[in-house]
């Protein structure tokens, strides 16, 4: 039987990690990813939708949200979990006007010791109105959640962050004050409110910005990216930055416009940053990091980097091509390759590009590909080249790998 059977059907070796493919009886996935990846302490699920086994949606917010987590509970306990081993959710809604519906269904999945979870509004999903990934711990006894003023109460039933051992996962922390709701006015001071409130976070758990290894900034229109910009690295080291997926959205809880979620070691002793020698060193954003055997890495667009660099390609395809090309490079500056890849999270301009996006993702991917999300975040561009031949992005694509 070759070996990329083998793979498929029980657990493999990728560099000295045992990887095993989660796919429970039934699961029909809508593209070239597996419904979970389980290696070494940590399961990965990708992004689970509302839909029933017959494919349809069912009726009211709050019964698609009940749904896509039952969705996800399949999927943890084919890996022989609980919903209680799950660490962090990240979750993805079209209709983001409250999470008063999903904060009342989130109880029924964790009525205790909650995991850390990152919400946001998208423009679109696939076949979905509501979406939700996922990572969980084997052993129970590894996670810890931190206790922060304000988390884990009836109106915010999450942890502020949850240690795994030496990981760190944190929530979403907003630009918006956690008591009162109140958002401030000047787009600067909501990006430091939302710094503030990560730093306390990070301080509570025995951390800093220093332990970081990857941070999703998710900001609305209302926030010039270069105050973002401006204010996130004036807290890190030049160079020594955690790898970063920023991600513009349709819109944020609460109104707010600002929202800091991510990853961290506690050892620092685990962490290291990867830069491919085709990539200037940079203020905000290291290509990729190591936590322990963990590597995380910066989303990547159809850029050409270099002089001259942009993107210069006009479909999501050929895009595409370029993107998996930017990130094997961080991957073979550390020694690896796709086969490492555990999960991925694809940002697509427009949902309708899906097939075609699969179509290219499949082509790097053998028989294990790893637990996907897709997501579109805010409404399509203009799709046009300017006067220097750069097309829009139509896509970006970040991803972790075990070694």
């Amino acid at each position: 039987m070759a070996m990329a059977v083998v793979c498929a059907l029980a657990a493999c070796a990728a560099y000295g990690a045992e990887v095993k493919q989660i796919f429970p009886p039934g699961t029909k996935p809508a593209g070239p990813y597996s419904p979970g990846v389980l290696v070494g302490e940590y399961l990965y699920v990708a992004g689970q939708g509302s839909q029933l086994a017959d494919g349809t949606l069912p009726q009211g917010e709050e019964e698609q949200i009940r749904q896509c987590l039952r969705n996800v509970e399949t999927v943890v306990k084919a890996a022989g979990l609980t919903m209680r081993h799950v660490v962090y959710v990240q979750v993805y809604l079209t209709d983001y006007s409250s999470e008063a519906a999903l904060n009342r269904v989130w109880r029924e999945f964790f009525p205790a010791a909650p995991p850390a979870r990152s919400t946001i509004g998208v423009a679109a999903l696939h076949a979905t109105n509501v979406e939700m990934s996922a990572v969980a711990v084997k052993d129970l006894a590894l996670k810890k959640t931190v206790a922060v003023d304000g988390y884990d109460t009836p109106s915010v039933p999450i942890s502020a962050a949850v240690r795994v051992g030496d990981r760190l996962f944190v929530s979403g922390h907003l630009g918006r004050d956690i008591r009162t709701g109140e958002i401030p006015v000047d787009p600067g001071e909501q990006v430091t409110l939302a710094m503030k409130r990560l730093e306390g976070t990070l301080k509570a758990a025995g951390a800093g910005f220093e332990n970081l290894v990857f941070v999703n900034p998710y900001l609305t229109s209302k926030i010039p990216m270069g105050v973002m910009n401006h204010i996130y690295a004036s807290h890190f080291e030049f160079g020594n930055t955690p790898a970063r997926a920023t991600i513009e959205v349709a819109g944020l809880p609460g109104g707010a416009n600002i929202e800091f979620t991510g990853v961290a070691v506690m050892d620092l002793g685990k962490r290291r940053a990867v830069r491919p020698k085709n990539m200037a060193p940079s203020p905000t954003a290291s290509p990729c990091v190591f936590a322990g055997d963990t590597f995380y890495c910066s989303a990547k667009s159809g850029f050409i980097p270099g002089v001259n660099g942009g993107v210069y390609a006009s479909t999501v395809e050929t895009q595409m091509r370029q993107t998996m090309r930017n990130l094997l490079d961080g991957l073979e500056e550390a020694g690896m390759d796709f086969s490492n890849v555990v999960a991925s999270n694809v940002y697509l301009d427009d949902a309708r590009d899906f097939t075609r996006m699969n179509g290219v993702y499949a082509e790097y991917f053998g028989a294990v590909p790893p637990a996907r999300t897709t997501v579109q975040q805010i409404a399509p561009g203009v799709r046009a080249a300017d006067a220097k031949g750069h097309w829009p992005e139509l896509e970006q694509v970040s991803i972790v790998a075990v070694k």
